[in-house]
């Protein structure tokens, strides 16, 4: 849950996403679910000559199993509130298990 509750603080965020075929999209995050799958508004391609009929998407939505890496900017990325948020789940996990 840690990180589905953290991509739902970039969304209306720019993200580039990385993947399994070394395709890399770059767009507006718009919506996550809870299997980590993407919907991204305002796509474009980072590399135009081999994708060229990727030109004219301007949506689309990226099952996680195909996401190698979500590349994100350090000012999208609180760590403060990352670190926060692990330190009580370790919590949680701890006074369940005994």
């Amino acid at each position: 849950m840690l990180f589905f509750s953290f991509f739902k603080t970039l969304i209306n965020k720019e993200i580039e996403v990385e993947l399994k075929n070394s395709l890399t999209i770059k767009g507006t995050l718009q919506s996550i679910d809870q299997f980590m799958n993407l919907k991204l508004e305002n796509v474009s391609v980072a590399d135009v000559e081999n994708y060229p009929h990727l030109l004219s998407v301007k949506s689309c939505f990226v099952r996680a199993s195909v996401v190698r890496y979500v590349h994100l900017t350090h000012a999208d990325v609180d760590t403060e509130l990352l670190q926060d948020a692990t330190r009580r789940e370790y919590r949680e996990l701890k006074t369940r298990s005994g």
